[in-house]
């Protein structure tokens, strides 16, 4: 789309916050400011003059100078392409950027976010002939985007009425016609390999369903304690080294997601330049190939423009909806939402806009919800089912998790890792805290796990977090007058507690062989730690001293086994389980035989 002729002058300049004027102007409409040309946003409107959020430094910018209406709203470039792309916060390719201006992005550079250059082989739908009736979300052909992600050329959602011509198989660029459809009105829409979409628009679907299936990360105390189901909306709230960024890295490497969007937004630059290195080099574990073939990055940094970084998280989304279009189950990681809720703050204070809590606008809340909402498992138009997921860090200052971003985000998700600074502290990672996390997806994983997994998966999932609850008390009596105030049961269940933290809870994304854990293996540990900690239980009612139990080589094995045998080694675990019952089984015969002497 060409830019238009209307043009109009700067008149003030606040930061980011610049005042034009410029007649026929738009609320939601692109501009370009300055002799730079910077790009920007009109966010309200005052008679002929409009106020503009710039993407970029207006450093030496005067007023004076002139303003470009270029007559559309902020919007992506949705086509082949995508896939393996590194993107700023408001699309433009870095890896392009950095062969024009080198390291740094130069104010008002304006590059394309699809290769114009590169023809991709276009294979029409069999199904479709001249004269057929297509509507939005109907599928016009593929394209082999990359060997692991088949994109699906979609009719865009504004786009109804008769075929007259479809390209045939072929070699063509994105901007080639390989459609043509008349609409109701006899007005011909030529159609291209890719469309533009508004960003703070959300893409239509046919209806929302519920979520069926869980999101599985291969972490256990996601996939066991608390699910995510594909489509479902989660938090990661934690303080400064916490390890929200690793959780969220293992998310996005280890997910059964069909495509992976992970939005870096404000975070420090040393954490997205070890992302933008690792994941190039990561093996997709699903298909044996890069990550990055069903993989894209939207990096924005703390240093780069704050408006941009509020822009980042509704160009992520956007490109999330638009592969959910194409039926397939997405998961977006924002990284992190409080950085994004910083950029509203500071926008509106330079708008003179009446700040609520902590300094943020009153209408955080309502934007949270918007972005939020815009994830869930839908039914497409004409590619069945897909879904977005979307996974939110968060960054409370100080770890209060009372603070405005945190508490408004815990009234919208329905999963809520929580990550404690005492577990990190502790090396207990992932440091998600069992006693303040929650998910509301539990009864819906449970009919996938009993139908995939076990049956027993509910109740065994149900005995861990009584045993946790029950370390919990018993902890804090043993701080105020130390474990000898304790029976040998109670001093069983803090050691059942613990064999759950150390042996299940704990996970090192460092670890080769425990760096992911299949939902089989995940069962398997659950299910051996809690049998090991029922046959101890009934051991010390017989009259066996605690003592006893805590000296035996399983419980140190117990610990340590999640490392030595990984999820395709399953037996090994079975074989594990039996001899726990033959070394407790010997025990109870003993104590039995000791019992029938003394009478």
């Amino acid at each position: 789309m060409s830019e238009t002729t209307r043009v109009g002058v700067i008149r003030d300049i606040n930061g980011p916050i610049v005042t034009i004027d410029l007649p026929g102007v738009r609320s939601g409409e692109q501009v370009k400011i300055g002799e730079l040309g910077l790009f920007g946003e009109v966010i309200s409107l005052r008679g002929r003059q409009a106020v503009v959020q710039t993407y970029e430094s207006t450093d030496g910018v005067r007023p004076g100078e002139p303003a470009v209406g270029l007559g559309w709203p902020l919007s992506v470039e949705l086509g082949p392409g995508l896939m393996g792309g590194i993107f700023d916060g408001v699309q433009r390719p870095l890896s392009k950027i950095a062969l024009e201006s080198g390291d740094y992005i130069r104010r008002g550079i304006s590059v394309p976010a699809l290769d114009r250059g590169r023809e991709w082989v276009f294979a029409p739908n069999p199904a479709l002939e001249p004269g057929a009736q297509v509507g939005p979300g109907t599928v016009l052909g593929t394209v082999q985007e990359t060997q692991t992600v088949l994109h699906r050329i979609l009719v865009p959602p504004h786009v109804v009425g008769d075929l007259v011509e479809i390209a045939p198989a072929g070699s063509y660029d994105i901007e080639s016609t390989i459609a043509r459809v008349r609409d109701q009105r006899g007005t011909s829409h030529r159609l291209s390999l890719y469309h533009r979409w508004p960003v703070r628009k959300p893409r239509p679907y046919l209806k929302r369903d519920d979520g069926i299936a869980p999101l599985i990360t291969g972490q256990r105390v996601i996939d066991t304690f608390f699910p995510q189901l594909k489509g479902g909306k989660g938090a990661v709230p934690g303080p400064f080294g916490a390890g929200k960024t690793v959780v969220q890295q293992q998310i996005a490497r280890w997910s059964n997601a069909d495509i992976v969007i992970y939005v870096g937004c404000g975070e420090r630059g040393n954490e997205l330049v070890d992302v933008l290195e690792t994941f190039p080099q990561l093996d997709d574990p699903y298909s044996g190939r890069k990550l990055m073939e069903r993989t894209l990055l939207v990096a924005n940094t703390s240093n780069m423009p704050v408006v941009a970084r509020e822009a980042s998280v509704y160009v992520g989304v956007t490109m999330a909806e638009y592969y959910r279009d194409m039926g397939y189950d997405v998961v977006m990681l924002a990284d992190s939402t409080s950085r994004w809720a910083e950029a509203l703050r500071e926008v509106s204070g330079r708008l003179g806009q009446m700040p609520v809590e902590e300094g943020y606008p009153a209408y955080l809340a309502s934007r949270l919800a918007a972005i939020y909402e815009r994830a869930g498992r839908i039914e497409t138009y004409g590619a069945g089912s897909g879904s977005v997921t979307l996974i939110g860090a968060v960054s409370p200052p100080g770890g209060d998790f009372s603070e405005p971003v945190t508490s408004h985000t815990k009234d919208i998700i329905e999963t809520f890792w929580a990550l404690s600074k005492e577990l990190a502290d502790a090396r207990h990672y992932p440091s998600i805290d069992w006693v303040t996390s929650f998910s509301s997806h539990v009864h819906a994983a449970a009919q996938w796990w009993h139908q995939e997994i076990s049956p027993d998966w509910e109740k065994r999932r149900a005995s861990a977090l009584t045993l946790l609850a029950r370390d919990a008390e018993l902890s804090r009596i043993v701080n105020l007058v130390g474990p000898e105030a304790l029976s040998d049961s109670q001093r069983w269940e803090l050691e059942g507690a613990s064999l759950i933290k150390e042996g299940v809870l704990q996970q090192s994304a460092l670890d080769e062989i425990d760096t992911f854990c299949s939902p089989a293996k995940q069962f398997a540990l659950l299910d051996l730690v809690i049998a090991l900690y029922q046959h101890g239980e009934s051991l010390i009612k017989l009259g066996v001293p605690v003592a006893e139990l805590q000296r035996l080589p399983l419980l140190a094995k117990m610990r340590r086994i999640k490392s030595m045998y990984s999820s395709e080694q399953l037996d090994q675990l079975q074989a594990f389980r039996h001899e726990v019952e033959q070394a407790m089984e010997a025990i109870r015969v003993e104590y039995a035989r000791q019992g029938a002497d003394r009478d």
